[in-house]
């Protein structure tokens, strides 16, 4: 029997209701007292509200007396355990001796045991659970009945500001991996964002379904700007992976060593200023889904051999880790390079080139199906409309093109192919007032990009005044570089390309590019 006892607020009434209990020899269960209320809980008998309102007639100040279901910490607890138990990802109490003081549903699901409260968290993870105590909320791979998870810790700190335990919060590498693949994207691609209608770009549709369903590696090629991430996007969406993480990195964006440690992550200890817990990489990230790994051809040899161990079991060990891991994934690859002629300068591995082209898409240039351009034309124009809210002095809410304009755009060679077109056609629009698009227009912009193209020919171009604001060698250097790497990058849109064009090494033009927030 539980009872809510209101009282008036007065000193020691709460010990004389109490002391009316121990006359008596009722078994109490539980006690708890507010400024005003007297919470027991009573063992099972014959006793009923009336003799309990008897027994306590002779104390002055008490209001009522009322049967409960539950006393207030009893309710709080079965509403906070209703709220853990809603959350998907398995939640774990421990105090600062490492004993898992609660759980909630999802662990306990995970575990698959009656009761894991009061075990030692030790037993199922193979960390100490000391480096589980910090006095900081922190993030950090956890290896938990043989798994691995990214384990959010939450400290729980007395009013003394002492560590009295932890709460742990394990998220799923597919999980972790999915959401990180939401920020890559944020939206779909499917087959319908394949702009054109031409032949090549038909049978490309056509090709792409057909590839999807075969849970295989796909080489796309094809020159820079032409969509290829586009297209191994509809390869994962079409697939039986879509509803599982999509992750994709460029291969020519990160010297050797980090891109080794973000494709396959680290241990703890890996090497200097690396997370004490290690990290997980997007391979493992990736679990049950896809992997896509742009600019293929500008993997240094050394990861070409490890990428190709990976393919021929999809069985790893994380960079400074001894332990082998196993990833269920798609290898999806592209690039602008020929790799043939890349094999035959001994700078690609045939043996990985194999490996990643069992089907092949070829993706045409925008100058070899200029029947889409219109269409193309008038998908990048209202998206441009809407991003920079033109304000159009017509009747239309449409930009228009003339047909000198339309003509210009099929009779121009792209050699950024549909990138290119697209920010052309985003410069024209932010500047267009007028609601119609004429051949003058699309002849200035363009001509920015006719002058970038002259500078792989020609010496860059000095600008005599900014010699005012140079003000020392160190800043002069720096402002040469940043200059010298923005015009070219385009140029040779690579690391290894412009490390190549400049003759210095591909890790310096990748530290460089960095160091500038080019890309």
């Amino acid at each position: 029997m539980r009872l809510e006892i209101q009282s008036t607020d007065r000193i020691g009434i709460s010990q004389e209701i109490l002391g009316v209990f121990a006359k008596q020899s009722w078994n109490l269960k539980a006690v708890e007292v507010s400024t005003c209320f007297t919470f027991v809980h009573l063992e099972k008998n014959v006793l009923t509200v009336n003799d309990i309102s008897n027994a306590l007639q002779g104390i002055v100040g008490i209001i009522s007396i009322t049967e409960i279901a539950l006393l207030p910490l009893e309710q709080r607890e079965n509403h906070l355990k209703v709220l853990l138990d809603r959350i998907p990802d398995p939640i774990i109490d421990i105090n600062n001796q490492g004993i898992i003081l609660a759980i909630n549903a999802a662990t306990n699901k995970l575990v698959q045991k009656q009761s894991i409260i009061g075990l030692c968290i030790d037993e199922f993870i193979e960390q100490k659970y000391q480096q589980l105590l910090t006095d900081k909320a922190i993030t950090h791979s956890l290896i938990f009945q043989g798994n691995t998870y990214l384990a959010d810790i939450t400290p729980v700190v007395s009013e003394h500001k002492q560590v009295t335990g932890a709460m742990i919060t394990l998220r799923s590498m597919s999980v972790v991996g999915r959401q990180l693949s939401l920020m890559q994207t944020y939206q779909e691609e499917g087959v319908d964002n394949i702009i054109g209608n031409s032949q090549s770009i038909l049978l490309l549709k056509e090709q792409s379904e057909r590839f999807a369903k075969l849970d295989l590696p796909v080489l796309i090629s094809g020159e820079t700007g032409t969509g290829k991430e586009l297209i191994a996007r509809t390869l994962h969406q079409l697939s039986n992976r879509s509803q599982a993480p999509f992750l994709a990195i460029n291969c020519a964006a990160l010297p050797e060593h980090l891109l080794e440690s973000e494709l396959f992550g680290y241990s703890s200890g890996a090497f200097t200023g690396a997370n004490k817990a290690g990290k997980p990489g997007l391979i493992e990230l990736a679990e049950g889904g896809s992997i896509f790994l742009d600019e293929i051809a500008e993997m240094s040899t050394y990861l070409q051999a490890k990428l190709l161990r990976f393919l021929q079991d999809f069985s790893y060990r994380r960079v400074g880790g001894t332990k082998e891991l196993h990833a269920n994934v798609r290898v999806i690859s592209a690039s602008h390079q020929n790799l043939a002629d890349l094999i035959k300068e001994k700078l690609f591995r045939e043996d990985l080139y194999y490996r990643l082209n069992v089907l092949n898409l070829a993706l045409p240039a925008l100058r070899e199906r200029t029947d889409d351009i219109q269409l193309l034309a008038t998908y990048f124009i209202d998206n441009a409309i809407n991003q920079v809210e033109q304000v159009i002095d017509s009747s239309s809410d449409k930009l228009k093109l003339t047909e000198d304009a339309l003509s210009l755009l099929r009779a121009y060679h792209w050699p950024g192919n549909i990138r290119q077109l697209q920010n052309v056609l985003f410069s024209v629009v932010a500047l267009n007032t007028s609601g119609v698009i004429d051949v003058q227009e699309i002849e200035q912009a363009l001509k920015k990009f006719s002058q970038v193209s002259a500078l792989s020919q020609n010496e860059i171009p000095t600008d005599l005044s900014e010699i005012q604001t140079i003000k020392d060698w160190s800043s002069a250097q720096e402002q040469f570089e940043k200059k010298l790497l923005t015009q070219l990058y385009p140029l040779f849109p690579t690391t290894r390309k412009l490390a190549e064009r400049l003759h210095v090494s591909h890790n310096k033009i990748a530290m460089k590019l960095r160091k500038y927030q080019i890309s």
